[in-house]
């Protein structure tokens, strides 16, 4: 597990992770902290698109915005060609990113309930807070 500057750092490149989701649609994103319950990550993004192209953008997204604040490259991506369960393994934490029924099926929320919610706050792009 990491240590308190570690985590603060996986915290925000989760947080970088989840805004970009967001940015491209990514529903009902998630940012679990699993680290007590699960000892080989400290945080899971969890979010899901209604389709398999929608899914493959935003994994895209979600590595090229980590990627552009200086964060580190995942180690591993798996599912990217099927868009059904994206996952992006960058060690300290662990980005999913579901087709709907998918992560319905899975549900990774229910499995993981005891592992304490991250508040983080969806930032609004420039153009649309001028509107």
């Amino acid at each position: 597990m990491s240590s308190f500057n570690e985590l603060e750092s996986v915290h925000r490149w989760c947080e970088v992770a989840a805004q970009a989701a967001a940015s491209k649609k990514g529903d009902d994103i998630v940012i679990l902290d699993v680290g007590a319950v699960l000892v080989i990550t400290d945080s899971f993004v969890i979010t899901s698109a209604p389709n398999d192209r929608l899914v493959r953008t935003i994994a895209e997204e979600v590595e090229r915005r980590i990627k552009e604040a200086g964060g580190p490259a995942p180690l591993r991506i798996e599912g990217l060609r099927e868009a059904e369960w994206v996952l992006l393994d960058y060690g300290d934490f662990v980005v999913h990113v579901f087709l709907e029924e998918t992560r319905r099926f899975y549900d990774l929320e229910r499995l993981w309930a005891d592992a304490p919610r991250v508040e983080w706050e969806e930032t609004v792009p420039a153009l649309a807070a001028s509107e």
